[in-house]
């Protein structure tokens, strides 16, 4: 296994739309191997292939996990989200490409979600609360969204969003 190098903030590969995965072979189940090292060693809760530089619709989670070992790993190959609750929160949100950075960001509690498992088991599930949140982020990276574009508080977004882009011109 290895730890893939995590794209940052003003990369160009985090504002592409990924790409359907085609076929299940072993150079994705590979990649989804390595994600969930990444994502562990990071350490965060999810990581969408785009972080790490590949422009394909493949995310690894793991919404229970705690630094001491993994909870509930999943990973989903071409995520669809069916629907939303109009029921809402908000919730600080941080990101692994976005460090040193965590904003509040609303989030539909419930979702319907449809995927691929890395079997080729074509699956639905409805997520809640956390679990949906980390979806939804998630699955936003792969249509080239991240969550500084979902800050709650549009004056905050614009703020957090200016920061960030003075902070790369520096490098």
């Amino acid at each position: 296994m290895s730890i893939l190098d995590i794209k940052k903030f003003g990369e160009p590969i985090l504002r592409n739309l990924a790409q359907p995965i085609e076929n299940i072979d072993d150079s994705v189940l590979h990649l989804i191997e390595n994600m969930f090292h990444t994502m562990y060693q990071a350490p965060g809760v999810g990581l969408a292939a785009p972080q790490i530089g590949a422009s394909v619709r493949l995310i690894v989670t793991d919404h229970t996990y705690s630094r001491n070992e993994p909870g509930e790993p999943m990973a989903l190959i071409n995520p669809v989200i069916l629907a939303r609750s109009d029921e809402k929160d908000q919730m600080e949100e941080a990101c692994l490409s976005i460090p040193d950075v965590s904003e509040m960001v609303e989030r539909s509690l419930v979702i319907d979600v449809s995927g691929i498992t890395p079997d080729g088991k074509e699956i639905k599930f409805t997520a809640e609360n956390f679990h949906a949140r980390v979806l939804q982020h998630e699955i936003d990276h792969l249509d080239g969204v991240l969550f500084v574009d979902r800050i709650a508080s549009s004056l905050k977004r614009s703020l957090v969003k200016k920061r960030l882009l003075k902070k790369l011109k520096r490098g």
